[in-house]
């Protein structure tokens, strides 16, 4: 069975990506993903200065979910640069960037100082509280504001593919997401965590230090799903779909729902870190057993139905 498939010109022998903020931390951590055979990896979002994040706990497993709230604890764009470097330089497999900023303007220095270090692409989280005003409030929630932020990348990005990452919590993702392909990204990832809070009903209080935290696992999936089916009529840019993929099925499922390739973070929780070689094997079978050949063959086929 072919899993190849092209990711906005990027070649992948399989759709399987490692989402950003799991594991994407060091050199080694990336090439033992890349030995359990992902398609490509994306890093952990860089700032343009050091941050260490919330206390702990910023991580609670329940149910069919994991809520976080780490509070983008990286080492900052300079020293995230040296490192992304060192990662590209030991993989084979592609490497995309990941950045995040409080303003347009910063976020454009941290994106343009990461490009240096050459990956194939930079995925701009613009789904994190990250913007210009002072409600607090993420970029991908409102259309305009994506303009200004991707539309300011582009400008410096040269052949750098630039991919924005959308976030389930916006109104009318389709709206956003129309927006960002307007002004110039190249591939849409889709979607980023769910804003929840779970409380300890015995300590009377929420469970993670910063009280709200980002839902991911399987219990997002129907979400992401949509998001990627509504998406895929409304834009011509591929899309990755992420969101609680711990199989091999579930990948199909976002597939078949239009996505050109799949993030893949919570599974390697519930998986283990060989979850990409288990997911790519359950795809070979699936494919082998209902007569596709190739991704192609699948993508977007549930809205033929």
């Amino acid at each position: 069975m072919n899993l190849s498939t092209n990711l906005a010109g990027i070649p992948l022998k399989n759709p399987t990506i490692l989402a950003s903020g799991v594991m994407g931390v060091s050199t080694s951590s990336m090439k033992f993903v890349q030995e359990n055979r992902a398609g490509a990896v994306t890093c952990k979002s860089i700032g343009h200065e050091e941050r260490k994040g919330h206390h702990n706990p910023t991580v609670y497993s329940w149910g069919q979910g994991i809520t976080n709230a780490v509070g983008l604890s990286n080492v900052g764009v300079d020293d995230g640069t040296v490192l992304l470097k060192e990662m590209i330089d030991a993989l084979e497999i592609p490497v995309i960037s990941s950045c995040f900023a409080d303003t347009v303007d910063n976020l454009a220095r941290v994106a343009e100082k990461l490009m240096a270090s050459k990956p194939v692409a930079i995925e701009l989280n613009l789904s994190c509280p990250n913007t210009e005003n002072d409600f607090g409030l993420m970029f991908a929630l409102d259309p305009e504001a994506t303009t200004r932020a991707v539309s300011q990348v582009k400008k410096i990005a040269g052949n750098t593919k630039v991919f924005v990452k959308l976030t389930p919590d916006a109104s009318n993702i389709v709206d956003v997401g129309k927006a960002a392909e307007a002004a110039g990204a190249d591939a849409l990832t889709a979607t980023n965590t769910l804003s929840g809070m779970i409380i300890d009903i015995h300590t009377k209080r929420p469970i993670l230090t910063n009280k709200f935290g980002g839902l991911s696992g399987p219990a997002i999936k129907p979400v992401s799903v949509r998001a990627v089916w509504n998406l895929y009529n409304a834009v011509k840019i591929p899309i990755i779909g992420t969101g609680g993929i711990n199989t091999g099925e579930d990948a199909i499922e976002y597939i078949m729902a239009g996505a050109t390739a799949v993030g893949i973070g919570s599974g390697v929780y519930y998986r283990g870190i060989d979850v990409f070689k288990k997911i790519t094997d359950e795809m070979s079978a699936f494919m082998e057993k209902e007569g596709y050949k190739s991704i192609e063959e699948m993508r977007g086929i549930a809205h033929k139905s």
